[in-house]
């Protein structure tokens, strides 16, 4: 059985992980006698974040779930060598116990940062770490920790292997020494081999470098990688594991039959954003297949069209399901982020599994999440007139809320026709903002952390199109605008858009989180997702306002909202 911790990412842990009786230990993290921070309009009530500076990964031990994540410990703008594996746990996914630093640099083999890797639980059930050092002589290699008292439910104190580090790019031909990193959770293979890729590239090709190891300290690398892909740069923060074609049931990476496809994730470097494939996994050749259609570059999917990146899975056995966890960095710039004492966050823990059509994952919050909600206001089959149809959701708090709705629309021969060069969708939601877009079907959705006059909002909406002239076939575009989520200059203020895989002839959904700096939405059932990080000065706490618009010619339906007022963590 394998599971996994994360990957080469940098967040910060939250004031609301502060517990009374766990301020010796965030002293001691922090560096100073008082570690929370004040008047933070920006920092989030029920995401993951460190009680300050800079943010590896999950897995599931006799039933507490552990978070170790890449924490700088002294600011909020990283230095790569100081690197530590933080490390907090909890048994619900949503509230949080923080621990004093699992791994810091101590030896040669990771004495200028102890990176990223993963968590594997090996056969007589003990669970061991691989991670990534960057050793003396700025070379990336792979070390080994493991609990020091297995006894200890919290894991809390990890020792290093007197034999690390256990791979370094000197003893293999063609391994670029300051690209081998990110060993994801390791495998069994048919022959009783544990199997661990790490992420690297060779000039413009991206690998993901297969090693095998019959015992997890001495590894041998294959003759071939896994997958690899030319042109496309350094693969970080490699991913690999099975899901089912038939249900949406978790498995143990290492499962292995003829009901189930392989998922490959890799981070790309070049554009900083996560990619996967679906595909086929030969077990006799160890390599993997995509699927015809799939190419693993920028044009593959993606778990997230907006902030959100160095994401990795791990699969939760009590509730057979896998778990997809994201890194989401600011949007503002490096001289904020010092000011405010730290940087990024994690997106709420989302289950994946592969979707009906077999050629999507789908992705939803993890169940856990509804503990928090408290005030709820629904509606039921209310009309959105066209035009700027603009209506207030009162009676939620709209800075921190969970927002369902379910829209219905007709009038199809309305729908604009969508031209055939407009193949990205981040450029179709670029070209206005969504209360200067007037069209036959859209924009319709949601503003979130908007001010009362309109001043700011970020804009979460769908457009419908026809495929082409006299066509019943129909194009859905989900977005996400930020141009006016701020009057605060120098922010990046993105759009972000994709396609959403749905049929509008039936009711579509949208889901958004709203958490005072980030929004998370899921649109058509998590078919497809959009995070955007936005920082506010007028839409601020109470003065923040939540509205359902219709800029599109077409009245819209709303089947139903439901929109909760959301309690902070933990």
């Amino acid at each position: 059985m394998a599971y996994i911790v994360w990957c080469n990412i940098a967040i910060f842990l939250s004031a609301s992980l502060v517990l009374a009786d766990n301020a010796a230990v965030l002293d001691a993290l922090n560096h100073a006698p008082d570690h929370r921070i004040k008047n933070q309009p920006y920092r989030t009530g029920y995401h993951f974040q460190p009680p300050k500076n800079w943010m590896n990964g999950p897995m599931i031990y006799k039933g507490v779930y552990h978070l170790f994540y890449q924490w700088y410990p002294n600011g909020a703008v990283m230095e790569v060598t100081e690197i530590v594996w933080g490390h907090a746990t909890s048994t619900d996914l949503i509230n949080w116990t923080p621990h004093s630093p699992a791994i810091k640099p101590s030896r040669p083999s990771d004495i200028n940062g102890c990176w990223s890797g993963s968590v594997t639980i090996l056969s007589n059930g003990k669970p061991v770490i691989l991670y990534t050092g960057n050793d003396r002589n700025n070379h990336q290699v792979q070390n080994l920790a493991k609990p020091k008292n297995l006894t200890d439910p919290y894991l809390r104190h990890w020792t290093k292997a007197p034999e690390n580090p256990l791979v370094t790019p000197n003893a293999f031909n063609h391994i670029n020494s300051t690209a081998f990193r990110d060993p994801t959770t390791a495998w069994l293979g048919r022959n009783g081999r544990w199997r661990v890729i790490t992420g690297s590239q060779e000039g413009r090709r991206g690998l993901a470098i297969l090693h095998t190891s019959r015992d997890f300290i001495n590894w041998k690398q294959s003759t071939k990688p896994l997958h690899y892909s030319d042109g496309t740069g350094m693969w970080e923060c490699p991913d690999f594991f099975p899901v089912a074609r038939y249900d949406s049931h978790g498995l143990d990476t290492s499962s292995f039959s003829g009901s189930m496809k392989h998922v490959l994730k890799v981070s790309l470097l070049d554009t900083s954003h996560d990619h996967y494939t679906l595909g086929t996994y030969d077990r006799v050749r160890d390599l993997y297949v995509p699927d015809d259609g799939f190419v693993q570059d920028d044009t593959a999917p993606r778990y997230d069209y907006g902030k959100f990146y160095a994401s990795k899975t791990f699969y939760d056995s009590v509730s057979r399901r896998r778990i997809l966890w994201g890194w989401v960095n600011e949007s503002s710039p490096e001289k904020d982020n010092i000011k405010k004492g730290w940087a990024g966050l994690q997106a709420i823990p989302r289950k994946v599994w592969l979707g009906e059509s077999g050629r999507r994952l789908v992705q939803w919050p993890v169940k856990e999440i509804e503990t928090l909600r408290t005030t709820q206001v629904k509606w039921e089959n209310k009309v959105l007139e066209g035009e700027g149809s603009v209506i207030d959701v009162h009676g939620v708090t709209a800075s921190q809320a969970d927002v369902e709705v379910l829209f219905k629309v007709s009038g199809f021969e309305k729908a604009d026709v969508i031209e055939p060069d407009w193949t990205d969708p981040q450029l179709i939601c670029s070209q206005k903002d969504a209360s200067s877009v007037k069209s036959g079907l859209g924009p319709f959705g949601l503003m979130v952390l908007a001010s009362k006059n309109l001043e700011e909002y970020t804009s979460v909406y769908l457009r419908i199109f026809k495929a082409r002239q006299n066509s019943k076939d129909h194009v859905v575009v989900m977005c996400s605008d930020q141009s006016r989520s701020s009057l605060e200059r120098g922010n990046d203020k993105t759009t972000y858009g994709a396609f959403l895989d749905i049929s509008p002839y039936q009711p579509i959904s949208l889901r958004t989180l709203i958490d005072n700096s980030i929004v998370e939405s899921f649109g058509g059932k998590g078919k497809a997702c959009i995070t955007s990080r936005v920082y506010p000065k007028l839409a601020r706490g109470e003065r923040t306002h939540l509205f359902v618009f219709n800029n599109g010619s077409q009245n819209v339906d709303v089947l139903n909202l439901n929109a909760w007022s959301m309690k902070s963590s933990l």
